[in-house]
């Protein structure tokens, strides 16, 4: 009988479900839906939410399809793992209903909540114990609802982030992780307990949050009636769940200190891991606790996010041709263009508040349009270009921290499918790059298998990850892309 495992990674564009091998390590069925992007909704500007019973209608067609697919017999599927986008809210009554849509990670209503407390509490207590401002998580989401929702915060019975949600629509259980506390920004890193101080200062009562477990172990078993109606066993366990970037990172088997794993999807990532609990004294850049973190041999992972990211690229596509042009052909127009798409310039940030711009939201910008040289193939590669400039811009700031940037590793999706991104994030940053065939969901299926007891460590969890293909920088290219930045940054400079 083989021993199969399924991940799932519920993003903000679409929800992926993985089977995997647990004796081969590979791939046997995936399937990611919706077909085209899932819609975010802005009922008011700077608002972004979606409806999480949304997420869990995808993941039953999801299953249904690689079940299918695979022809998987009973007894085989050994344990689920989860993957989900961070810092959203998610609220349910006693009843366990959703008493509103989903506050997501880019939405921006917080932001001057998050301000306020970091500005009352002091930087001292925020960034010696959060590690963190309070910022536009998670926690600032749920006081936002205290203060302009209070009939539906008096309905609360808990709170969730979206893949608490999930294992409690797979389970029954309602619980989180210490990993999932902590980019709530709920937690006390030298206390190593819920940030008692921070929800006082919110008026936020600790009984709202759910009890928190090990990011891997057996978090709930799959109930009768769900499992019918997804084509699986009653009992089979949820033995993993973290965040998209924790998870990305894990998917990558970076654990160690000094270790790198970056994504470029609908945000763009950099995630350093660290064995000392740093902090960017701005909040620009966010410490959370790592998937493997322990009390004694701890990991913190130390997030560079960028919210304007292929949501740039895929907002290009639909303005520039929809349905009618493809990323492929818009990679083969930006390689007509030289590096430096002939002195034009993109900011890509006009996703809600960025952390890197301490929480401002300068919208998405594009500088010194020549009208008489300029086309569509210019702004395509601007928009790449630029792109990798926000994440060169979050680099220097992971630097000044003291971490060591040198050889980064990404899964071979989203924007690292352009060749014209890779190369210029290698020269830019003046890094080397790994890319992997692997993914959210492949990832959460090997944490699952860890959670299971089918592998014994990471090693093993790994055996079948397969590098594709390595880039290092080009001594005659780092200089233009030197000078790419260079502009980039001035164009910063004068609207920030």
């Amino acid at each position: 009988m083989r021993q199969l495992l399924i991940g799932y990674d519920i993003g903000s564009s679409s929800v992926k479900a993985t089977l995997l091998d647990a004796d081969s390590g590979k791939v046997v069925a995936a399937k990611g839906l919706p077909e085209v992007e899932m819609s975010i909704d802005s009922p008011q500007k700077d608002w972004a939410e979606q409806d999480p019973e949304l997420w869990w209608k995808y993941i039953k067609e999801t299953t249904k399809n690689i079940l299918a697919k695979a022809n998987v017999k009973a007894g085989e599927i050994k344990g689920i793992g989860i993957s989900y986008q961070m810092h959203g809210l998610v609220m349910v009554d006693k009843n366990r209903e959703v008493i509103r849509p989903a506050i997501i990670w880019c939405d921006s209503r917080a932001v001057e909540i998050g301000n306020k407390a970091f500005s009352n509490l002091g930087s001292e207590y925020c960034l010696g114990h959060l590690l963190n401002s309070p910022g536009n998580f998670t926690a600032s989401k749920l006081k936002w609802v205290k203060e302009n929702e209070p009939e539906k915060y008096d309905q609360i019975y808990k709170i969730m982030l979206p893949g608490d949600f999930i294992a409690m629509k797979l389970t029954g259980e309602i619980l989180t992780t210490e990993s999932g506390l902590s980019e709530g920004v709920f937690w006390d890193f030298p206390e190593n307990r819920i940030a008692d101080r921070l929800l006082y200062h919110y008026g936020i009562d600790a009984d709202l949050l759910p009890k928190a477990v090990s990011s891997f172990g057996v978090q709930g078993r799959l109930l009768p009636e769900v499992a019918q109606d997804l084509g699986l066993d009653a009992g089979v366990p949820v033995t993993y769940r973290a965040g998209d970037q924790p998870n990305n990172a894990f998917s990558l088997n970076v654990l160690q200190e000094g270790e790198l794993a970056t994504t470029a999807g609908t945000s763009g990532t950099v995630f350093g891991v660290s064995s000392k609990p740093v902090f960017d004294p701005l909040s620009r850049v966010n410490t959370f606790v790592h998937v493997n973190h322990q009390k004694n041999d701890p990991r913190y992972g130390v997030l560079l996010c960028i919210n304007g990211t292929g949501i740039l690229n895929s907002w290009l596509k639909r303005s520039f041709g929809g349905q009618s042009l493809d990323y492929e052909e818009m990679n083969h127009l930006a390689a007509e263009v030289p590096i430096g798409s002939e002195g034009l310039s993109f900011l890509p940030f006009g996703n809600g508040a960025e952390r890197i711009l301490e929480n401002k939201q300068v919208g998405a910008h594009l500088s010194k349009l020549n009208l008489l040289k300029h086309d569509k193939r210019h702004v395509f590669r601007a928009g790449q270009e630029g792109i990798v400039s926000a994440l060169t811009y979050g680099f220097n700031i992971m630097k000044s921290m003291g971490l060591n940037l040198k050889t980064v590793k990404a899964g071979k999706a989203n924007m690292f499918l352009s060749p014209i991104f890779r190369e210029a994030f290698v020269n830019m940053n003046n890094v080397s790059l790994e890319l992997y065939d692997t993914d959210g969901a492949q990832g959460a299926a090997r944490g699952a298998g860890i959670g299971a007891g089918i592998y014994s460590n990471a090693e093993e969890a790994f055996q079948g990850l397969v590098k594709i293909q390595d880039f290092e920088p080009d001594a005659h290219k780092k200089e233009a892309y030197g000078a790419v930045y260079s502009q980039w940054e001035d164009c910063l400079n004068q609207i920030k």
